[in-house]
């Protein structure tokens, strides 16, 4: 059994998700399709896809594909998504699912409808310590979830140098998705209510963008839990952390602390000090390796075992839900209610 992969969007994370698939047996990427024609030239002769087009409704019409990976920027995932699940292709998107949670929730409707398979991009559940902490507080290791806390904080040339289109984001919705999923996952509970907290200062005034740079969030959830996410992206640039990352987790009769920052490696030269990143996606002699490429090939798992997602369409509203009210708080000052579930 050979699926035929379509891949929509090859910015960074497109790419990654192309070279993540090369090496599995089970798949062949047919086509892409991307915006800007250099994407796809620079591409293809990487990725091996045989064609290549500018509209991606005209790539899943013309290609009929098995499935899609979808890795276009944060705000563009809903029309790709809703497009594919209406053509009867299963759906792999980016996090976050999508930057509005009525959209999510219509994204979580059509997916029940269908039938069809959609899993978010959500890929650090794959990372084994936090794997291991989901393991540990279902197990009852340190009782039910009380209270979290997670930062995700990135020097300033992510923003200005890395991701071209970061002044239509904010660092939360860039950078805090992954720890939203983490902490619903952990918790096993849906967020009810959001306070969040912005500032717009060092970025408006160097670069004119009406962007937050930094932004703080408390979320109860439904079961009297709750949790603080943090981010920023204005470290100066020296800063070695890709991202600072840290999480921790109390519970009734015990903790957990989750310190990523370093990722294990230490290394100073003459240009600076480091600690360079290995974890999510590296490759190891002609393979690539780590959370990043998990995510991606488990999706093909699901869809030739026939099970459900790891991270479902329903996870993925739950990010965006508490990502939606979190903006609007600190937009309006208003504490937001979430929207009920859409199941």
């Amino acid at each position: 059994m050979e699926l035929k992969i379509n891949i929509i969007g090859l910015g960074i994370m497109g790419k990654s998700v192309g070279r993540a698939l090369l090496r599995n047996p089970l798949v062949k990427i047919t086509a892409c399709a991307d915006l800007k024609s250099e994407n796809l030239e620079e591409a293809k002769s990487e990725l091996k896809f045989a064609r290549s087009y500018n509209d991606y409704e005209k790539m899943i019409d013309t290609e009929k594909p098995d499935a899609v990976y979808i890795a276009t920027p944060d705000w563009a995932h809903y029309k790709p998504v809703m497009a594919c699940l209406d053509a009867g292709i299963h759906t792999h998107v980016e996090k976050p699912l999508t930057t509005d949670e009525s959209e999510a929730a219509d994204i979580v409707r059509k997916v029940k409808d269908t039938g069809l398979k959609l899993q978010v991009s959500y890929n650090h559940r794959w990372l084994a310590p936090y794997n291991a902490t989901y393991n540990m507080i279902r197990a009852g290791q340190i009782g039910d979830c009380l209270m979290g806390y997670a930062r995700k904080n990135n020097p300033i040339q992510v923003p200005t140098k890395m991701i071209p289109w970061s002044k239509n984001s904010s660092p939360m919705w860039f950078l805090s998705g992954h720890d939203i999923d983490l902490m619903t996952w952990w918790f096993d509970d849906d967020p009810v209510e959001a306070k969040g907290y912005g500032v717009k200062r060092v970025l408006k005034e160097k670069y004119g963008w009406d962007t937050y740079d930094a932004m703080q969030g408390l979320v109860k959830f439904s079961k009297g839990g709750f949790a603080t996410f943090e981010s920023t992206w204005i470290y100066p640039e020296p800063h070695p952390a890709m991202p600072d990352s840290f999480m921790e987790v109390v519970g009734e009769h015990g903790h957990i602390h989750l310190d990523r920052k370093t990722e294990a490696i230490e290394m100073s030269t003459p240009e600076g000090f480091k600690w360079p990143r290995s974890l999510l996606n590296y490759k190891v002699f002609d393979r690539w390796v780590g959370a990043f490429p998990s995510c991606i090939n488990s999706f093909i798992d699901d869809i030739v075992e026939d099970r459900e997602p790891v991270v479902s369409a329903y996870d993925g509203w739950r990010s965006t839900a508490v990502l939606d009210a979190i903006h609007r708080s600190a937009d309006t000052g208003e504490t937001v209610r979430i929207s009920e579930p859409p199941i």
